[in-house]
């Protein structure tokens, strides 16, 4: 039963951030443009290119390890991919919850903070 869970919530992570990135990959122009006033009022404002590329990444290394964590608890019950897609989901999470508190985006934190319980979840079960 505990494997099924890990499983839905390495799938819901997994499609929040592999969508997420293809997002900040083809549509990188409108991304950086929206960024940019969002954090014009912050210390990121000139680093907003810099700050999207290492949320891109980390979002694609987070959603491809819970696509492969999901494949390796199915083929032989493995947890070791799924526990670090959990992490790195955790980390970037993290991250996005640091910009929206400085960017001053009450409710955009709020939101992720609604991510953030499902992967810390998944960090446990397969801990």
């Amino acid at each position: 039963m505990n494997n099924i869970t890990s499983i839905l919530i390495l799938i819901f992570l997994a499609i929040t951030f592999l969508q997420s990135g293809y997002d900040k990959l083809f549509y990188w122009k409108d991304n950086v443009e929206w960024l940019k006033g969002h954090f014009a009022k912050t210390p990121l404002k000139n680093q907003v290119p810099l700050a999207l590329l290492n949320i891109l990444v980390l979002e694609l290394i987070s959603g491809i390890l819970c696509v492969v964590g999901c494949i390796e608890l199915l083929v032989n019950n493995g947890r070791i991919f799924g526990f670090y897609g959990a992490v790195f989901s955790c980390i970037t999470l993290l991250m996005l919850l640091f910009g929206q508190r400085l960017a001053k985006d009450y409710d955009g934190a709020r939101t992720i903070v609604i991510y953030f319980i499902p992967a810390i979840l998944a960090v446990y079960w397969l801990n």
